[in-house]
């Protein structure tokens, strides 16, 4: 692949599905971003790693452009903001980091959606559109997530999405300040997208958990 030609090819591109739409992101988004951000602040700190001070500001959020873009050309990973076709409005973003090439061809997907739009099935319908695209144009066969065991929507999600629970990582990440126990996801290609498989089914069944997602 060269590098160079597929990010300037895909950085224009957008990925559709029936209510967003996803694209790279640009300086222009930051008032959006940041408003978005600051609204969830209470919402989104207990699952993502501490906030620096200045997280929300105009000069942070074009140094994280900057990494995105490195990451995008040295193809260690790709940023994805989330828009709602109808008011094109920012709703959350999809980030795919730490992708290894030759024999495991493998990614691994976060993801966030600011509080005013949580519940709405956005963030699973962007997750699931954008999987094929990972697959096909981008040459992956396995993308890996992992969550908080408590977080039991975003587990709900990933399993509605087509992922498989693959068990329990010990101090897997420091999510606000604190080394905390994940539970680990997997889809391949070839696997069914946007379905909840039978493996998966039969064991969330038998947890007994209700899906809040």
């Amino acid at each position: 692949m060269l590098l160079d030609s597929f990010w300037n090819r895909e950085r224009n591109r957008t990925i559709d599905a029936e209510r967003v739409y996803l694209r790279y992101p640009v300086l222009e988004d930051w008032r959006q971003w940041s408003t978005v951000r600051e609204i969830s602040r209470q919402h989104l700190v207990p699952w993502e790693p501490v906030w620096a001070l200045d997280s929300l500001t105009r000069r942070n959020f074009r140094d994280r452009l900057r990494r995105y873009s490195a990451d995008a050309k040295a193809d260690n990973g790709y940023a994805f903001f989330i828009f709602r076709k109808s008011d094109d409005q920012l709703l959350g973003s999809i980030t795919l980091s730490n992708i290894r090439r030759g024999v495991s061809q493998t990614g691994t997907m976060g993801y966030w959606t600011g509080l005013p739009f949580v519940r709405n099935g956005y963030m699973l319908e962007a997750v699931c559109a954008l999987l094929p695209t990972l697959f096909e144009d981008y040459a992956l066969r396995r993308i890996e997530a992992a969550c908080l065991v408590e977080n039991e929507p975003s587990a709900n999600l990933l399993r509605k999405a087509g992922f498989t629970s693959e068990g329990l990582a010990r101090q897997y990440l420091c999510i606000n300040g604190i080394w905390q126990d994940h539970l680990l996801f997997a889809i391949l290609k070839g696997d069914q997208i946007g379905q909840e498989n039978s493996h998966n089914a039969a064991l969330h069944k038998a947890s007994g958990v209700t899906d809040l997602a």
